[in-house]
């Protein structure tokens, strides 16, 4: 069974960068980072396949980015000019299916979750 692990949640200043790490423990057809914040529903982020294929949420394109490190089963997000309303739990998933027209959320049929990093953006 596929073990998702996230790290690198922390309190930062607008404008500031943060990487998020989640450790892999097995191939899978995609990864993506979704966030979830208080009150709001869970959206799609970041996703990258098997192919090395990656599609981004519009809100976070050009200040984003999702890599995985195949040799470690690391999957990361490096995120850049952090905004406040970037703020919110981030999770690691892996997902069986690709569908870019979803953007951030375009690794799908998702079948494994880590258990959530959390990220505050002050202004």
């Amino acid at each position: 069974r596929v073990f998702l692990q996230e790290s690198g949640g922390d309190s930062v200043q607008a404008g500031e960068s943060l990487r998020l790490s989640c450790i892999v423990s097995e191939d899978s057809y995609c990864v993506g980072w979704f966030r979830q914040a208080p009150g709001k529903e869970r959206e799609g982020v970041a996703a990258i396949n098997n192919i090395g294929v990656t599609s981004y949420a519009d809100s976070v394109k050009g200040r984003f980015v999702i890599s995985k490190d195949n040799v470690n089963n690391t999957l990361h997000l490096q995120m850049n000019s952090l905004k406040p309303e970037d703020s919110a739990t981030y999770y690691c998933a892996t997902g069986t299916a690709w569908w870019g027209e979803l953007h951030g959320g375009a690794c799908h049929s998702l079948d494994t979750w880590g258990q959530g990093t959390l990220v505050t953006v002050s202004s």
